[in-house]
C-alpha cells in the first residue's frame, strides 16, 4: 500500500536541508529503483519552483511500504529528520485514484 509522508520544516531550514540533501536523495533513489516511489518533492515557501534563499516549508513523499509502521520507521530514519530540518512528520495511508 502507498503511504504519504508529509513533513513540515523548522523555520530557516535551507542550510541544514542542503547539507543533508545528498543522503536524503539517496534513500529516495533506492525506493525509486525498487519501483516503490510514486512522488517526492519539497514545498517551496513562496509560489516558485526555485524559491531561492526563502527555501522550503516541508516535503511530501508518497511511496509503497508493507505497513504503516514500516512507513513510519522509514520516515524516522530520514537524514532531514536527523539534521533537524523537519519539525514534524505525519505518515498516513494513501490511496492512488488517478492517473
Amino acid at each position: 500500500m502507498y503511504y504519504a509522508i508529509i513533513a513540515e520544516d523548522v523555520d530557516n531550514s535551507l542550510d541544514a536541508r542542503m547539507q543533508a540533501r545528498p543522503a536524503h536523495l539517496e534513500r529516495l533513489k533506492v525506493l525509486n529503483s525498487e519501483g516503490r516511489l510514486l512522488i517526492a518533492g519539497p514545498h517551496p515557501v513562496n509560489d516558485s519552483e526555485e524559491p531561492g534563499p526563502a527555501g522550503f516549508s516541508g516535503s511530501l513523499i508518497v511511496a509503497e511500504f508493507a505497513s504503516l509502521q514500516a512507513a513510519k520507521s522509514w520516515a524516522d530514519e530520514d537524514p532531514y529528520f536527523a539534521a533537524g530540518v523537519y519539525k514534524s512528520v505525519l505518515v498516513k495511508p494513501f490511496k492512488k485514484v488517478l492517473p
